[in-house]
């Protein structure tokens, strides 16, 4: 270090970049340019998939789309107000209200906004029905846009 500054053997670029085919082909006892590509021998293809393909197949004929048509709120579970709602379980329910303000049916979303949060009222974050913070914010907004939309039709 306290020669001229271009002492490479320091350690700060001495970072080995390596191709990751080499890698494995050094793993499995080849190595690389041996021929194993090139000569008459075909390299042996790695499984990725990890399955079958009878399995897949079998997964294949089983698989249905999940087509939702504006009505998300109808299959939404209902937090059980025992416990922290699951991630998944709560943008469920956003997605639910998010349908409903899109279709502009803002009556439905303030009724079902009201269902969600029932018992959430007065107590503190994450008690009652589980809600975090922010989802509980955002559906309070939804909530609030929902109401002004309502007025302001039944203004015209």
């Amino acid at each position: 270090m306290a020669d001229d500054g271009n002492n490479i053997d320091s350690g700060l670029f001495a970072i080995a970049l390596s191709d990751s085919e080499d890698d494995t082909t050094a793993a499995n006892g080849c190595q690389a340019g041996s021929g194993a590509k090139e000569g008459g021998g075909a390299a042996a293809p790695r499984d990725r998939t990890g399955q079958t393909e009878e399995e897949f197949q079998a997964m294949k004929a089983s698989y249905r789309a999940k087509v939702e048509d504006g009505e998300i709120w109808k299959n939404v579970k209902m937090p059980s107000g025992q416990g922290r709602v699951p991630k998944h379980e709560g943008q469920e329910i956003l997605h639910a209200v998010e349908e409903l303000y899109f279709y502009r049916r803002y009556e439905e979303a303030v009724t079902f906004i009201g269902r969600v949060m029932q018992g959430a009222e007065g107590e503190e974050e994450g008690a009652g029905d589980g809600l975090d913070g922010d989802l509980r914010a955002l559906l309070r907004t939804y909530e609030t846009r929902c109401r002004v939309r309502l007025v302001s039709w039944g203004a015209t």
